[in-house]
Parts: structure tokens; C-alpha cells; sequence
């Protein structure tokens, strides 16, 4: 399978918190469903000096570049405007 590293930031608006406690309960239904179908390896939330979440950071492998799409063309941050500076690279875990 192909792996992915999404790091992603949270808008820095004052209703960027608010967005993102509204489309979480949706984002952590998602990430579990991708654990259990195996394109969930790890992820996360991003944290401020505050311990306020700012982004988040996941781990995740799909058969292909198009699986990876449409999850992230679905992903709940992605469509309710949570995340608003996102990076998708190619990743290899390593087997250690």
C-alpha cells in the first residue's frame, strides 16, 4: 500500500476552535473506520504552547493515489473548512 503524511493546520481564525470541535466527533468516526479497513497506521492532534488543538498530523496508507483522494475529498476537516493549510507527501514507514 502507499503511505501518506498529512500535516495539516487548523485555520487561525477565532472560530477555528468552534469548526473544529463541531466536525470532530465526524473527523474521529472517520479515522476509526480507517483503522479498522488498515489505512489508518497513526495520527493526531497538533498542539499549542496551551495544549489548544491547532492541526493535526496522520499517518495513513491506501492502494492507490485515487483511494487517497476520494478519503481526502470526504474527510469532515476538509469539508466543514477545519483544516486550512494542508500537506500530503508520499510517506514510507519505517520497518524497524
Amino acid at each position: 500500500m502507499k503511505q501518506y503524511v498529512i500535516v495539516a493546520q487548523d485555520g487561525r481564525d477565532e472560530a477555528a476552535l468552534e469548526r473544529r470541535m463541531a466536525a470532530r466527533p465526524e473527523h474521529l468516526a472517520g479515522a476509526k473506520a480507517l483503522k479498522e479497513k488498515g489505512n489508518f497506521v497513526v495520527g493526531g492532534a497538533m498542539l499549542d504552547d496551551n495544549d489548544k488543538m491547532i492541526g493535526s498530523v496522520m499517518i495513513l496508507q491506501f492502494e492507490s493515489d485515487e483511494k487517497m483522494q476520494e478519503w481526502y475529498d470526504n474527510e469532515p476537516y476538509i469539508k466543514d473548512g477545519v483544516w486550512k493549510f494542508v500537506e500530503v507527501k508520499p510517506f514510507r514507514v519505517a520497518n524497524i
